[in-house]
């Protein structure tokens, strides 16, 4: 059964703001360059859209955890480092905020992740709120390596969204 999980970091800076570095297709290489980790890539990155507000974008990418790092439920049944294809996408900006999508499957694993983006004003900046769901279809273990794909989610959305609070001011 899938591991569900719903988790907001805020910003200091406005939802318009990270909307304009989400729909820059240089900060996708420079996102993935500062916290991507060594092996990943920049697929393919598409804006659409002609002004600020209705640009939109799709990002696509390679990840890898390194194996050091995996829980060892997961490197008993399989050695090496855990190769991640992620795909991310931004509607466009109203006066509530943004809204987009995830999904990350494991190349060579029953596992994956997806689920919904939300970008909201607030009083004092703004919210990125991730809810999704991890699935690993491994009997008996994948509930304890669902867990520990959804740590290092979560800790990844932190980093991004603090690369992005110090990227969008210098480069928006």
């Amino acid at each position: 059964m899938p591991r569900k999980f719903d988790h907001t970091v805020p910003s200091t800076l406005s939802a318009a703001q990270v909307h304009a570095a989400l729909t820059t297709e240089g900060y996708w290489q420079a996102r993935l360059d500062a916290i991507g980790g060594p092996k990943a890539t920049l697929d393919e990155v598409v804006v659409q859209g002609d002004t600020p507000d209705t640009r939109t974008v799709r990002a696509a990418m390679t990840q890898a955890i390194a194996e050091e790092f995996l829980p060892s439920a997961l490197t008993s049944i399989r050695s090496g480092d855990l190769v991640i294809r992620r795909v991310e996408s931004w509607g466009s900006l109203d006066a509530q905020g943004s809204a987009g999508r995830f999904e990350a499957k494991v190349e060579g694993a029953p596992a994956t992740i997806t689920g919904t983006l939300t970008l909201r004003s607030t009083g004092s900046g703004c919210t990125m709120t991730a809810t999704g769901a991890a699935e690993v279809k491994v009997p008996l273990i994948g509930g304890k390596i669902e867990s520990a794909v959804i740590e290092h989610i979560l800790a990844l959305i932190d980093a991004e969204q603090e690369f992005t609070d110090t990227w969008a001011p210098e480069h928006t």
